[in-house]
């Protein structure tokens, strides 16, 4: 054998040892975070770097079905019904690239989920690609309730602030679970541009996203988490 054919083999072994580790390591996360409190990558690299982190994870009991059903509203209105993607959605957003128009994403709640758990920010394919895989087995392996509930819990919403508990105290002085329909919405139009956009001292804009997800929640299907 020669040197050259000794290396690739010993470059796919490692490759394939590399893959396989990466893959016994995610379904060991995805089981342990069927049932334990789950950090993001975003949490780990800020403790790693000595960066502060609020977040005191809570059970979704114990969070505001209104700020729920805002999120829901505001986020991936067919969260009760898709798969972890919503294909329909996906396809119009490249169906407008192609076009040139702008759009805003198609990303899910479970795909928002699978990036914060697992990935890193920043638009770009390679993650696109990685994160719908993801999405659709912690949707295969975990029920629409625990999905929403670690969403809630590791969502940022604001520099260091992660979680619904976190938030609610943080902005408004209350538990998550003490959230009334206007504030629960004010939270839900920050999600978008955590750093950017505080619940507690809204924006033109975001007053009028407030009105528009109050109305909508009331009617948002969260059937899915009963």
């Amino acid at each position: 054998m020669t040197r050259f054919r000794f290396l690739a083999r010993l470059s796919l072994y490692l490759g394939l040892g590399l893959v396989l580790g990466l893959a016994l390591l995610l379904g060991i996360l995805l089981t342990a975070y069927r049932f334990v409190p789950p950090v993001s990558t975003l949490m780990l690299s800020r403790t790693l770097t000595g960066e502060p982190v609020e977040r005191v994870y809570k059970p979704l009991t114990l969070i505001s079905p209104l700020l729920a059903a805002s999120v829901i509203a505001s986020e991936d209105a067919r969260f009760c019904e898709h798969d972890g993607v919503d294909w329909q959605a996906l396809s119009d957003v490249l169906d407008r690239a192609k076009g040139g128009e702008p759009s805003r994403g198609a990303s899910t709640l479970t795909m928002q989920t699978a990036k914060n758990l697992f990935l890193w920010n920043g638009r770009s394919f390679l993650r696109k690609g990685i994160e719908i895989p993801l999405a659709l087995l912690i949707d295969a392996v975990w029920p629409k309730r625990r999905i929403l509930e670690v969403y809630l819990n590791i969502a940022e919403w604001g520099e260091g602030i992660f979680g619904a508990e976190a938030a609610a105290q943080h902005y408004f002085g209350k538990s998550a679970e003490a959230l009334d329909r206007y504030q629960a919405a004010l939270l839900a139009t920050a999600l978008p541009n955590p750093r950017h956009r505080d619940a507690a001292h809204p924006t033109g804009l975001q007053r009028r996203l407030t009105r528009t997800i109050v109305r909508r929640a009331e009617s948002a299907d969260t059937e899915c988490l009963h």
